[in-house]
Formats: C-alpha cells, structure tokens, sequence
C-alpha cells in the first residue's frame, strides 16, 4: 500500500471536538466533557455504548485495529456477512494505518444481544489501507489530506465506496469560514470484496477543484428499492464538522443499478421541487434540498429497514444524533428526534436520552432488528487521545 504518515500537525480528524465545537447554546465539547456516560437502549434490551475497538486485546485489535472512527456497517451479500469501512485509523501502537479501512464479522446478532466483534480485516486479514494513495500529496488531482469514507454497499458481485477527498479542515487545520476544504468527492469500486479497489474516472469536483459547497460531497447509499432503483442521498460535504455554510441541506437521486455499475452517473434522476410539485427530473434539473435551511449536519446515514427508510445523523447544533422516518425515499420525512444526546439537561427534547459525550458520526446498521429497534455504530472523542466506535440497540426512531 502506498501510505504515508499522518501529516505533521494532524493529530487525529476529530481533534477539532476537543479543541471546543460548539454544540448549542452554552455547550461545547472539552476536556470537562470526555467522558463516556452509561445509557441505556429505548427498549431496555441490547448494547449501550459498547465500545467495537480501543480495548486491549478486543476483536478489532485481534485483527490490527487499535483505534478507529466511524465504523460504517453494510451488508455482504456475496457471503451473507458485513462489513465495517473505518476513516484515519491507528494501530494498538497508535501508529498511523490510513484511510478507509475495512474490518469484516461474520455473524450481526440483530437482537443486540451479543454486541459486534470483528473475525477478518481486509485487504489480507490485517488492517490496512483499502486504497493506493499517499497523504498529504498530489496524487493526480490535487494535494489530499485524507479520504474519507461516507457509505458502502455491496450489489451484483460488486462492492462500492463512496469518498470524500480532503484539502484541508481536517484535525487543528482551520477552515474558514463558508469554505468546505474539500478537494473531490469519488466512488470506488472492488470486484473481490474489498481486498483490491479501482476508482471510476468521474469525480466530483470540491472545493480545491473549484466547487465549494458541492452538494455530491457526501452520499448514503439507502438500497435498491423493490422498485427497482438504487435510491442515493447526498450532502455537502462537513465530516470535519467545520463547514459554517453546511445549512443542514440533503438531496436525493436515483439511478439504474447497471448505469451505477457502468459508471454512467449522468443517468440518475433527480428528486426536485417546481414550485408546484415534487417529481422526478431527467433533463439535469439538480435535486432539490429535502428540507429548509437549519442545523449543520456531519455524517449521516439512510438504510431502509423494512418497509420503512430511516434516517440519521449528527445535528452538530442540538449537539445530538438525530433521526427520521418516512414510508418512501420521495415521501416526506417525520421531525427529527434526538436519540442519543451530549448533554441530558437541555433541551428538555434531551431529557432520558442515552448520553455520549464528544459523539459524532450515528450509522444505521442495515441489519438492525427492525426499523422500530434500530443498531447505531455512534463514534467518540476519547481522552485517550484517539477516537472509538461504539455500538447502540433499541433505537426507536
């Protein structure tokens, strides 16, 4: 792999949270708040705050992963297992790997439980960087801080990765304001599941590239929909949690699972709104924002689970992981619920709910037992001085 330290200066992507991101009115995230406080799951049963990795001698460590963020579930449908896609990663030495990495388990307890432990890593049993690129250099289109990853899914034999290439914003890297700091956004692809991938020429151009506040900065794979279409939503890009122009903003397309597979992005639709109606546009009409203007939002995740879309993510002004329902990818959205929380006192919206102090990140587990009773892989900011992934049951959204 062609990797090479973490750059000088960047301690870790989520130095920003201990460095004092604001999370509301009189919140903010320092070294009084790093801290891990017991919760417990909705429904009373399950994990609450199970840490996946971090933990000497545990699962993740077995198979080289000493600290990670993120932790995105998807399911692999070659072999019926899943798979976990983690960002900038260190080993049990605290010794740079890269990013993504990927862990893989072979059995999803869906009852929660019997919390989440790793058996392989990829590309060859032990953690390591998936992608052949250097940090902190031009690998072709300009000088890349990092790639991150956002969403992964597996389809027709093929596993897909979807990216944000970082410029700057990541760790003690000031952004300033209105500015992304991305350089492109991109999907990679691997037709051995996950041990060698290939990136689609196409990317989306960030800010670095010449379009700031790109919209096709982040993605979350929902699924392919019984009727037929790979339904994709996406965001700008803020997983430094520093982009002040984010706005909250998500849009939805849809796409045929073959055009998917052969590149051919130009043949989504999008999910757009004429002043009348909602419908889906095929002559390039951009999508439009699902919701108004509101909080930032940083990483999020849609999984249809069920007959039922959910949704997640981090509101990084109510400080919380957020979720929401609807029926379909084009019906409308319930409000938000804030279902695992920084600070229990306010709002009162927070009072009983689970509490993680320095939290970021809320993927859906597509596995989860229902779309009543949700799985959360939820990152933290530890005083360790690294980051961890932990796992939450019973989420009724």
């Amino acid at each position: 792999m062609s990797v090479t330290p973490r750059p000088e200066g960047e301690f870790t992507r989520r130095s920003v949270l201990g460095a004092g991101l604001a999370l509301g009115a009189g919140l903010t995230v320092g070294s009084g708040l790093l801290r891990a406080t017991p919760a417990a799951a909705t429904n009373g049963i399950g994990q609450t705050g199970a840490p996946l990795c971090q933990q000497p001698g545990d699962s993740a460590a077995r198979v080289g992963l000493g600290s990670g963020d993120l932790g995105i579930p998807y399911y692999r449908e070659h072999d019926k297992t899943w798979g976990y896609v983690f960002g900038d990663s260190n080993d049990a030495n605290n010794g740079y790997i890269g990013s993504p990495v990927m862990l893989n388990q072979a059995t999803f307890d869906r009852s929660g439980a019997t919390p989440i432990g790793f058996t392989y890593a990829m590309p060859n049993g032990s953690a390591d960087q998936l992608f052949h690129y250097t940090h902190g250099v031009d690998n072709g289109y300009g000088v890349e801080s990092t790639r991150i990853p956002n969403d992964c899914i597996e389809f027709g034999g093929r596993t897909y990765l979807q990216y944000t290439s970082v410029h700057n914003g990541i760790g003690s890297s000031d952004l300033p304001p209105g500015e992304d700091g991305s350089l492109m956004s991109g999907v990679a692809y691997s037709d051995d599941f996950g041990v060698t991938w290939t990136d689609y020429p196409y990317h989306w151009d960030g800010q670095y590239r010449g379009v700031n506040q790109s919209m096709y900065g982040m993605w979350s794979f929902a699924g392919i929909d019984p009727d037929g279409w790979l339904y994709i939503f996406s965001k700008r890009w803020n997983g430094s949690h520093k982009n002040t122009a984010d706005q909250g903003a998500i849009q939805l397309f849809r796409i045929d699972p073959a055009e998917f597979r052969a590149g051919n992005f130009g043949a989504q639709q999008n999910w757009a709104y004429n002043g009348s109606g909602w419908y889906w546009a095929t002559d390039g009409t951009p999508p439009t924002p699902l919701f108004a203007p509101g909080n930032n939002i940083g990483e999020f995740s849609v999984k249809r689970i069920g007959n039922t879309y959910c949704m997640s993510y981090l509101d990084l002004v109510d400080g919380s992981i957020c979720t929401r329902t609807a029926p379909r990818p084009d019906a409308a959205w319930s409000a938000p619920t804030p279902q695992i929380v920084a600070n229990t006192s306010w709002p009162p919206n927070h009072w009983l709910r689970p509490q993680l102090d320095s939290l970021y990140g809320g993927y859906i587990h597509p596995g989860s037992a229902s779309a009543t009773s949700l799985t959360l892989i939820v990152s933290q900011w530890t005083p360790q001085g690294a980051y961890r992934v932990l796992q939450y049951d019973g989420i009724r959204p």
